[in-house]
């Protein structure tokens, strides 16, 4: 597994008898990635046992999708596949707006302020409503971390090539 691979869901439970799974969604391209026809490699993270897998139906429900796997027809099928994770490769990722950003691309990056301060790295990415906030971990003596809005007022330029967020901080951020 040499290419980069990244999670879409993962298997929460299964549903009814005939070998569908509940998968909570962890992309905003569900309907793209659970469509019918859809490949998605199936891992299980703590032995690496992985197993390709072809969608063959989905349908939203609640607060998951429904999926039924192409050669599962029986629950005792599946029942092990609890716990595992859904991935995609790098070169199935979807190309995004201008503005938009998958969330490998942001976490890592080095934030500096329009004034030239180095603010610290991103490690973490909250979406709590509205608009996403980015957790910078800040250098060591630099204080706690800092939470970055993703308001256009806030994040003035993204270079993801050299890792780099130029941000302004607005009166009350620090």
């Amino acid at each position: 597994m040499n290419e980069k691979w990244f999670t879409v869901g993962k298997v929460v439970n299964t549903h009814g008898i005939r070998g569908e799974l509940k998968i909570l969604s962890q992309t905003d391209f569900a309907e793209d990635r659970f469509a019918a026809g859809s490949k998605l490699l199936m891992l299980n993270e703590e032995s690496g046992a992985s197993l390709e897998v072809k969608i063959i139906n989905s349908r939203a429900n609640k607060n998951v999708y429904i999926l039924k796997l192409e050669g599962f027809t029986d629950i005792n099928q599946v029942e092990k596949y609890k716990g595992w994770v859904l991935k995609v490769s790098e070169d199935k990722q979807l190309e995004l707006d201008e503005g938009e950003y998958y969330y490998h691309e942001i976490i890592g990056c080095r934030v500096i302020s329009d004034e030239g301060e180095e603010l610290g790295v991103i490690s973490e990415i909250l979406s709590p409503g509205a608009n996403d906030v980015w957790v910078v971990d800040r250098p060591k003596g630099s204080g706690k971390q800092l939470l970055l809005p993703v308001i256009d007022d806030v994040l003035l330029n993204v270079d993801k090539k050299e890792k780099i967020v130029t941000v302004h901080l607005m009166e009350g951020l620090i």
